[in-house]
């Protein structure tokens, strides 16, 4: 699959203050890209960068191949900034057609590209009432409609559902899932852990401007298991042979909670236990959320070198 974005060591600088620095990544086609990070952390002035509203300080960057800036592949993209206003005296319909004139969709075209938009968001039949009448998630959903109008192959979302209520956070996913089915790669900026973890196959975790993370969903929050243990016959031998073993538990009377790194660890956790005169009656499981991940990283704050 054709890499739709790539960067080397991008960077941008607000005088002194930092925006984000040597940001090292690279997004497949057809993925859901999630970009996750505290407020304030860089993420939109990433995505600023990539899609022509800032200009970076230092580093490089490509868009299905080619550099940042290239017409060919700006008609390719499509954005939703996370603060958009239209002019709220329009009607959807005419926000759109404003917007299809500024992307340059061929008139003939233009009739039937909106009304695909319209159905695709969820909007027909409201799309000549005026913006001022519409709800958070109607705006939403407006905003998506004109970030589809040219059928962009890259689309960016910035915090796409962080006002919008349970249902409309459901729709928008439900929206971005079909982007995806259609070959579609969606890069979403996001501090709504549990929305990524969702409906992304990848992520990366940014932090006071830099990478600490990324890689697959999946691998980074398998990387660890939370185990609860309850046992009979705790002893002080017993004790001893786990913290030999290199278990280290937090005991609560006879139950305890150990991080652990795969099945093995629990295979031998058990086999330790049972060989010291311990009962074991609960080794109970539970993998690792995006947020356990999320916190856990930043809270120590490291870096990722690219």
């Amino acid at each position: 699959m054709e890499e739709a974005i790539v960067t080397d060591g991008l960077t941008k600088y607000y005088n002194s203050k930092v925006g984000c620095e040597q940001i090292c990544l690279s997004v497949n086609g057809g993925q859901i890209y999630g970009f996750l990070g505290p407020n304030g952390a860089g993420k939109s002035t990433f995505v600023k960068m990539l899609v022509g509203l800032l200009f970076p300080t230092s580093g490089k960057a490509w868009l299905f191949g080619k550099p940042l800036g290239n017409l060919a592949v700006k008609k390719k993209i499509g954005f939703l900034p996370e603060n958009f206003h239209y002019q709220d005296w329009l009607t959807g319909l005419e926000v759109l057609n404003l917007h299809s004139s500024l992307g340059r969709l061929d008139r003939s075209a233009r009739h039937s590209r909106i009304a695909r938009v319209l159905e695709f968001t969820g909007m027909t039949g409201r799309e000549r009432q005026r913006v001022r009448t519409y709800s958070k998630g109607m705006q939403q959903r407006l905003g998506l409609a004109c970030a589809l109008l040219t059928d962009p192959d890259l689309l960016f979302l910035d915090e796409p559902t962080s006002a919008l209520d349970p249902l409309g956070r459901k729709e928008v996913r439900e929206i971005i899932l079909e982007l995806k089915q259609k070959g579609k790669t969606v890069f979403l900026n996001s501090h709504l852990l549990s929305e990524v973890e969702m409906i992304c196959d990848r992520v990366a975790i940014i932090s006071k401007g830099r990478i600490i993370e990324e890689g697959p969903l999946d691998l980074l929050t398998g990387r660890t298991v939370e185990v609860g243990v309850e046992i009979s016959g705790r002893t002080p031998d017993l004790d001893a042979a786990l913290e030999e073993a290199s278990f280290s538990i937090t005991w609560s009377g006879e139950r305890g909670k150990v991080l652990l790194s795969n099945k093995e660890d629990r295979a031998r956790l058990a086999e330790v236990i049972v060989k010291n005169g311990g009962k074991l009656y609960e080794l109970v499981g539970r993998q690792n959320s995006l947020e356990d991940l999320f916190v856990n990283l930043v809270q120590e704050g490291r870096e990722k070198d690219c």
